[in-house]
């Protein structure tokens, strides 16, 4: 069985919402850290673009070996974090583009027995790929509200 198609349309479409979100806020206002100790509205979009491509790798993985073990991602333990943070938001929203079109085509192309291969999460165990396209889209998910509700407090502060 095949991707839901509630799962293969956010994944092909969810990332969009950034643009909805962030709609006719300069990057600098995005930039701008509102709340002490915690991520920008820029940093969290920086986040998701530098996750994808761990994320894709992983799918790789999980094609390549048996029930590979992932350590926990922490972005600030990821070598390319700190460059991505340099980018400005169009190459950041391209990046996103192009490393979402690679991961939904490659959902596409798997068949039952590629989504049911496995990866170990360290926290939370054993996933099959289809699995792990939930675990995404809802970290993800969980970026959007934040990205939202930070650029609704930068709104009431202009």
């Amino acid at each position: 069985m095949p991707l839901s198609p509630s799962a293969l349309s956010r994944l092909e479409f969810q990332h969009q919402t950034i643009h909805d979100l962030i709609h006719d806020m300069p990057e600098a206002e995005l930039r701008r850290n509102i709340v002490a100790g915690k991520w920008s509205a820029f940093e969290n979009i920086a986040h998701l673009a530098a996750y994808q491509p761990i994320f894709l790798r992983r799918l790789e993985r999980m094609q390549e070996e048996s029930g590979p073990h992932f350590d926990r991602y922490i972005a600030e333990q990821d070598p390319m974090f700190a460059p991505t943070l340099q980018k400005g938001l169009d190459e950041l929203l391209t990046d996103i583009a192009v490393q979402r079109s690679r991961i939904t085509a490659l959902y596409e192309s798997m068949d039952d027995t590629a989504l049911a291969r496995t990866g170990v999460h360290p926290k939370y165990g054993e996933f099959s790929v289809r699995e792990w396209a939930e675990f995404f889209l809802l970290h993800e998910a969980h970026h959007l509200y934040t990205i939202f509700m930070l650029v609704q407090d930068l709104r009431k502060s202009l």
